[in-house]
């Protein structure tokens, strides 16, 4: 039995994630308010709540609810709005957490 578990640890620690590209301005957002129309409010790693919106292709893949993890780009012309462009599973937060990989402003998953 102590082996299986020692098995899916090691399993767990090999999962490979997609981490924001800070080359291209994308950081870490948590999901604050559902606002409808594919738009909600989010909480940023650098403090400030933006207006994110889900664009068309990740409508149908991502279903957003309040509290999840995304990887968010804001906006070259309003840096008040961002784009989702990707979002964690609960599992998946929770291994960015104990990877000590999230910034301590939005980690409330550990």
């Amino acid at each position: 039995m102590s082996e299986e578990n020692l098995n899916e640890e090691q399993q767990e620690e090999y999962v490979r994630l997609r981490l924001p590209k800070r080359n291209q301005n994308e950081m870490f957002a948590i999901a604050e308010r559902l606002m409808g129309g594919s738009r909600m409010n989010v909480i940023c790693e650098d403090g400030k709540s933006r207006l994110a919106r889900i664009p068309g292709k990740m409508k149908r893949t991502a279903r957003v609810r309040a509290g999840d993890l995304l990887i968010i780009k804001p906006w070259s012309v309003q840096d008040e709005k961002a784009d989702v462009i990707f979002r964690y599973t609960k599992t998946q937060s929770k291994i960015l957490s104990r990877r000590k990989l999230l910034p301590e402003e939005i980690d409330v998953f550990g």
